[in-house]
């Protein structure tokens, strides 16, 4: 496809090969009239072997019947044998059908011939077997031209032979009868040739239909661009049937979906261990524009749109990009414009107090300025030398100091508890994005929690502890707590405290998690706090062949 939409041919530049649904017709026509042909031929071979085999038998059955005829045996005891049996040839040949019917002394001088100016002459032909007393056939030119003939002896009482029997049948007859045959195969040749080459333009028309007229080699190249582009791109491409069943699935979408392509297709949408709502979306017949999912470990945008004009009678493209970086460089973003944002916040109110602390020095209150000013100073400073002395992962610590301030401008107080303590160590076994994925999203979650229960005073209370075996996050908010019956469904995406079709945030943490090999407990607090409790642990050691814990 051009840029403009346009359709570039296939065929290189002058190439005018027949097309595949061409060659098709030409060979399959080719294949017709050679079965045609060859088995016309057989038809004739054969027609014409049973003409001579039915001239054979006819001329020998009237052969032997007419030499075993008590008249013939009483006109040979006569002076004169022809006078009685030229008039019984031509009768016998007459009432047969045969040609000729020559009756003959046991030496070969004929008493009978169609020509009566033969008669006294040497027949033309073999008779040695029938003066032995057998009966035989055979084809012989004589006196009418090539003919079938039969020579059967006549025999006496005492069973000698006293004369010979031939009855034929000219082969040119038998020609004729067999061109008759013949015209008549050639007719049904011609029909089936007629029928053979309708079926096979019919399903040339039909396979040109399918292959867009394209010649092999075209269609070559087609199946390769083809599977080059499938196994070439990123973006995961599914092709599901009106079934449900995956027809087609890349490398890409394997990868994506931690799927065995091999393994894949042919295979229901609901038959691949796919979440509820990813497996869902992939066989709905409603299209979707990039809808965000979960899988175990990443963060997809789904698109599903109907093949087949629209209307879905090839089931559904289904497109897949990765969504699981940027959402991770998203979730950073946010915390540095949280960051940033705090920071304005906190000049604007440094501005504030600048002005205040001047006005009290203006008017001669001096020490209450002074006062005044190295409160808020200590306050701050406090926090800060409290997150740094108990975080030395630089990560984890400007998330901490940017979601307090972003807190504490809406009103809610966060607060780090006494035994927090983490090294830089941290980062070398999790991978710092995953650690502000983590922390962000149970803070924002308790932080949204509290403020929509209206809390007198709302708070968030932040544990980090490294242990031995592994990384100890634990957020507690003085909220109205969770249901502990569907603790699970919170770290479904759609499904948080916020609403159905928002939590997407606890979604990832337990994405996160489990990718590290983690879990996450979910209960109410028995503290102070008094409300929803969220912990997170996350092994500090490889996870080569670590197995993810039950939770969340």
């Amino acid at each position: 496809m051009t840029d403009s939409g346009t359709r570039v041919p296939l065929r290189a530049g002058g190439d005018t090969r027949w097309s595949l649904a061409r060659r098709l017709f030409v060979l399959q026509a080719v294949i017709v009239i050679v079965v045609i042909l060859a088995g016309s031929g057989l038809a004739w071979y054969s027609a014409r072997a049973q003409n001579q085999e039915a001239a054979r038998g006819e001329v020998r059955a009237v052969a032997k019947t007419l030499a075993g005829m008590p008249a013939l045996r009483s006109a040979l005891d006569g002076a004169d044998p022809s006078d009685r049996l030229q008039p019984l040839a031509e009768r016998t040949a007459s009432q047969t059908g045969v040609d000729f019917v020559t009756i003959m002394s046991k030496e070969g001088i004929r008493y009978t011939h169609p020509d009566p100016s033969r008669i006294g002459e040497r027949f033309w032909g073999h008779i040695e077997p029938a003066v032995r007393g057998n009966t035989f056939t055979e084809t012989y030119a004589g006196t009418l031209g090539p003919s079938v003939r039969a020579v059967a002896p006549v025999l006496s009482p005492a069973g000698r032979v006293t004369a010979l029997v031939s009855v034929g049948i000219r082969v040119r007859v038998l020609t004729r009868q067999l061109q008759d045959q013949l015209r008549a195969l050639l007719l049904v040749a011609g029909l089936a040739l007629l029928f053979g080459g309708l079926a096979t333009y019919l399903v040339s028309v039909r396979m040109r239909r399918y292959t867009h007229g394209l010649s092999p080699a075209a269609l070559s190249r087609v199946h390769e661009y083809h599977e080059a582009i499938l196994h070439a791109v990123r973006e995961g491409l599914l092709l599901v049937s009106p079934r449900g069943v995956v027809t087609l699935c890349n490398d890409g979408a394997a990868v994506l979906l931690g799927l065995d392509p091999a393994l894949t297709e042919g295979r229901r949408v609901d038959d691949l261990g796919l979440p509820d709502s990813l497996a869902a979306v992939l066989g709905s017949r409603a299209p979707v524009r990039d809808e965000l999912h979960l899988s175990e470990d990443r963060v997809l945008l789904v698109t599903v749109v109907a093949a087949g004009g629209g209307n879905g009678e090839l089931g559904n493209v289904v497109t897949l990009r990765d969504h699981t970086e940027l959402r991770t460089l998203n979730r950073e973003l946010d915390t540095l414009r949280g960051f940033s944002e705090s920071l304005r916040s906190q000049a604007h109110e440094s501005a504030n107090r600048l002005h205040t602390i001047v006005s009290m020095i203006e008017l001669g209150r001096t020490e209450q300025a002074v006062e005044f000013a190295t409160s808020e100073l200590r306050t701050a400073q406090q926090l800060t030398d409290r997150v740094v002395g108990a975080v030395e992962e630089p990560v984890l610590a400007a998330v901490l100091l940017g979601k307090t301030a972003e807190a504490r401008e809406r009103g809610v107080e966060i607060g780090i508890t006494e035994d927090t303590r983490v090294d830089e160590s941290a980062s070398e076994a999790v991978d710092p994005r995953e650690l502000v994925t983590v922390l962000g999203n149970l803070i924002d979650n308790a932080v949204e929690a509290v403020l929509a229960a209206g809390a007198g005073s709302p708070a968030v209370d932040v544990t980090l502890r490294a242990e031995e075996e592994g990384l100890l996050v634990r957020v507690v908010d003085n909220g109205p707590g969770v249901d502990t019956g569907t603790t699970r469904e919170l770290f479904r995406r759609g499904r948080s405290g916020k609403g159905d079709g928002r939590g997407l945030g606890l979604a990832l943490v337990g994405q996160s998690v489990r990718r590290h090999g983690g879990h996450v407990e979910v209960a109410n607090d028995t503290g102070r706090m008094r409300g929803a409790a969220f912990t997170a642990w996350l092994p500090l050691e490889p996870l080569a062949g670590r197995e993810p814990k039950a939770g969340g």
